[in-house]
């Protein structure tokens, strides 16, 4: 995931990418205290061994974590470091919109799948090789994982006049081939 992050931050010259790291726990066993505080942890032992920060390394949310958990992590950051470093504030990307975060930013990868796939199928030359009519209307789509990438992705596709037949989650999986609703 690294390397892919990588790639993907350089071609849209983003300084972003090189490194994954998280906890490794089962969020649904810990209270939100507990996880606040694994959390606020975690952010400090990153700092003390300068592997986070604006010009370091940004961590943003993945699986199992959101801008609650950005926005603790900036502000343990800022709390413990911010007085010797002018950029504190962008220390995490993805927190609370009132903490610094941007606009767009929850929807902004199932969009972006979204806009590839529409680029990709309306293309005619691309539509002839899969041997498929060239737009989205009218398509069936699945989504493996249903949380912020996975329900953006849904929406804009169904807003496109696609259907939603099935739906793979970590602990279960629905399918109906007469479609389902996305929220």
């Amino acid at each position: 995931m690294a390397c892919l992050m990588t790639i993907k931050c350089s071609i849209v010259n983003l300084p972003y990418g090189g490194a994954k790291g998280g906890i490794c726990i089962n969020p649904r066993k810990y209270s939100a205290r507990e996880i606040e505080k694994l959390t606020r942890d975690y952010a400090i032992k990153l700092a003390k061994k300068n592997s986070i920060g604006a010009a370091v390394d940004v961590p943003g949310p993945d699986v199992g974590t959101s801008s609650r958990e950005m926005t603790w992590m900036k502000s343990t950051y800022q709390a413990y470091f911010g007085q010797k470093d002018i950029n504190a504030d962008a220390v995490t990307t993805g927190k609370f919109e009132e903490q610094g975060g941007i606009s767009g930013r929850l929807e902004s990868t199932g969009l972006g799948i979204f806009t590839a796939a529409k680029l990709l199928m309306t293309n005619p030359h691309i539509a002839k090789k899969l041997k498929v009519s060239p737009d989205l209307a009218g398509k069936s789509f699945i989504v493996q994982g249903f949380g912020n990438v996975g329900y953006f992705a849904s929406k804009y596709f169904t807003g496109e006049g696609c259907k939603l037949i099935g739906v793979a989650e970590v602990d279960g999986s629905i399918y109906n081939p007469n479609g389902l609703d996305y929220q």
